[in-house]
């Protein structure tokens, strides 16, 4: 049964593929070096962290910000801001995206004075308008957390566990991310697979290989080609990069109950701290064969 659903989920995934390198949806990963004279990556970094909390705290649905930082590079791809005006591009791509996939009850004011009213309802709606011409109205665009359900599933079937840890862990690297600027050159299926990677190596260590023969064969990514990713990732999860951002890891760092799953461990929420060696061992970029090649030379040793 699982095998017939991952190969009628491999004809979607292969379309998600195509749709999310068309051009249109793709920011250029050059913007800042090119375009923008007044804004610098760490003010992105800034935004973006500042979004997610807001996200939290009007408990969006989790696709949410994901969407707002897509329209805020693609925006960013073609005009130049100025920082003063950066907070506002943010605030109305959330809006924009809330309202796209959350269906959300919060009105323009509502995320007006999220800025303390720096930027009045007029403001807001005036580059909601110019933020819909630059996408040409297309909303719609896979993010990280469109690929990363199916590798979830794909990655807790083959441990046999169905991991509150390795959900929240997933879901923490993915909007760790986004903070990163550098991450723009990865597709998101490529960077959903590399936090899938990551994610596993942290909360089942002892599982070799990572990337196993399924994962590779659904992604269509092996291991070695998520390497650039995964170090990054691990970076960020290590605090090497963006450790000035404290919005995100605040989420990740603290014990919610959830009272409503008696299954739900509070200690899982605390998934920021879970340990990691400083330095990834090279078996983990390793294909399966190669792995299984090399342990059997050792066994014969």
């Amino acid at each position: 049964m699982f095998i017939r659903r991952r190969k009628r989920g491999n004809k979607m995934y292969k379309y998600l593929c195509s749709v999310e390198k068309e051009k249109k949806r793709r920011p250029k990963m050059d913007y800042m070096k090119i375009l923008q004279k007044d804004i610098t990556p760490h003010m992105r970094g800034q935004l973006i962290d500042w979004l997610a909390e807001l996200a939290d705290n009007y408990n969006l649905l989790p696709n949410v910000i994901y969407l707002a930082v897509s329209y805020i590079d693609r925006y960013l791809s073609f005009h130049p801001i100025r920082k003063v005006r950066l907070q506002l591009l943010g605030v109305t791509s959330m809006y924009i995206a809330s309202k796209y996939e959350d269906l959300s009850t919060h009105n323009v004011e509502t995320f007006s004075v999220t800025t303390c009213n720096y930027y009045d309802k007029e403001e807001v709606l005036e580059m909601e308008n110019k933020i819909l011409k630059t996408l040409d109205f297309d909303l719609s665009s896979p993010t990280i957390m469109t690929f990363l359900e199916k590798f979830e599933e794909i990655a807790c079937e083959e441990n046999n566990a169905s991991s509150w840890k390795f959900k929240f862990l997933t879901e923490y690297l993915g909007e760790l991310s986004l903070l990163e600027y550098e991450c723009l050159k990865f597709l998101p299926s490529l960077v959903a697979a590399s936090i899938t990677l990551l994610a596993k190596f942290i909360v089942w260590p002892e599982k070799r290989p990572c990337w196993t023969s399924a994962l590779e064969e659904y992604s269509e990514y092996n291991s070695f080609e998520l390497k650039e990713c995964v170090l990054i990732l691990h970076d960020l999860y290590m605090s090497k990069r963006g450790a000035c951002f404290k919005a995100i890891r605040k989420k990740y760092s603290q014990q919610e109950e959830e009272p409503d799953n008696p299954e739900f461990d509070p200690e899982l929420q605390n998934v920021a701290n879970l340990p990691s060696p400083s330095k990834l061992p090279s078996y983990l970029f390793e294909v399966e064969v190669e792995f299984r090649q090399k342990n059997k030379k050792l066994k014969e040793e």
